[in-house]
């Protein structure tokens, strides 16, 4: 892309009152950013109201100027770092066909990914230890099968996607991880969230609408979820609370045509009843990785490899179930004293096979 052109694209997204709607009027009528500035005021006004049209065939704004510059300055920093306009060859296809697609991606690090078959995973900032395990595992399954697993690199569930793909490219796999993110692609949020944005940088992609320094504004998050929808041939969500962002993502997907998953939980874990709700509104219920695989046609099978249980500890994990229990009521289904269950209870949790809850409950993982 020429260096005029990319300025165009550029301006024509940092303008702060020209949103992606607004964008696609004006490039359905002009074609591209540079014919939209080079219009005057009276033939904008034809498409846009009169103020705004006045702003766009006015000079830029010092503002504009100034991060226009700054995104070419961050763009000439290292070559891994791209912008992807409608006019690119490579923008997502299924994102372009959705209704309100963001004109630019900043991008930071494998942009052949934006062509890669992609499913969406989300859910609860808030995991529990066997919420976050389940996504890490669906997302390592679904990446080896040659999915790219795409979240927004928010707490909890979205982490743990990112982690089971990038896992996946240990294995061998080309299939790896995306990240939107709901500040400017430069910006690390949640700050504790670094050494992942670090490896996705490098192994995977960051991706934005938003401009550089952009920070983590609440009102930006539903926006970023509407790109991990529009990306996305599905969205499978791990936990999730009744109001949530991961749900709005759900929603998203499923008025865009894409395919809705949800894993069910214990019917005591509020972090399932958004789930559950996805589920009772025709989400499909997932068990495996292989159920969305055979969802959305996708031939692959890995055999499943998992230790075998300690037999020392089988008959303990049977009367812990599935579903959360307290300590009395487990003397009750064991015949056995409290301490030497809390005693056995302890080496599970150590094991990462049980978890202790509020209450002196506890809820087996696996």
């Amino acid at each position: 892309m020429e260096s005029a052109e990319r300025a165009a694209w550029l301006r024509l997204t940092l303008t702060q009152e020209i949103g992606p709607r607004t964008a696609r009027t004006l490039l359905a009528a002009y074609g591209l950013p540079d014919a939209i500035f080079g219009a005057g005021r009276a033939s904008l006004s034809r498409h846009v109201p009169e103020r705004l049209a006045a702003t766009i065939a006015a000079p830029a704004s010092a503002e504009v100027a100034n991060a226009v510059r700054a995104a070419e300055r961050w763009l000439a920093l290292d070559p891994s770092h791209a912008l992807v306009t409608w006019a690119d060859h490579d923008y997502p296809p299924l994102l372009l066909a959705t209704a309100d697609p963001p004109p630019v991606l900043f991008a930071a690090g494998r942009r052949d990914l934006l062509q890669r078959p992609v499913l969406a995973i989300v859910g609860s900032r808030s995991a529990t230890q066997q919420g976050a395990a389940n996504a890490e595992a669906f997302a390592q399954h679904l990446a080896r099968a040659g999915l790219t697993i795409v979240s927004g690199m928010a707490l909890g569930i979205d982490a743990a996607a990112h982690h089971g793909a990038l896992r996946a490219l240990d294995d061998g796999t080309d299939a790896s991880t995306i990240a939107v993110l709901g500040t400017g692609v430069d910006v690390i949020y949640p700050a504790s969230n670094r050494s992942l944005y670090e490896a996705i940088r490098s192994r995977g992609l960051l991706l934005s609408e938003f401009a550089l320094g952009t920070p983590g504004i609440a009102h930006n998050f539903p926006r970023r979820n509407r790109v991990i929808s529009g990306l996305a041939r599905g969205v499978l969500v791990v936990e999730a609370a009744l109001r949530s962002g991961s749900l709005i993502t759900a929603r998203l997907a499923a008025e865009g045509g894409r395919e809705v998953f949800a894993l069910p939980g214990s019917i005591h874990s509020p972090t399932a009843r958004g789930c559950h709700r996805l589920i009772k509104d025709g989400a499909k219920l997932v068990e495996s990785a292989q159920d969305i695989l055979d969802e959305l046609r996708i031939d692959f099978s890995v055999s499943e490899r998992r230790a075998p249980r300690p037999p020392a500890h089988g008959a303990l994990l049977t009367a812990l179930g599935f579903d959360p229990v307290d300590l009395d009521t487990l003397v009750l289904r064991t015949g056995r004293d409290a301490g030497s269950l809390t005693a056995e209870l302890l080496e599970l949790e150590l094991a990462q096979d049980v978890e202790r809850l509020p209450g002196n409950r506890y809820q087996r993982l696996r």
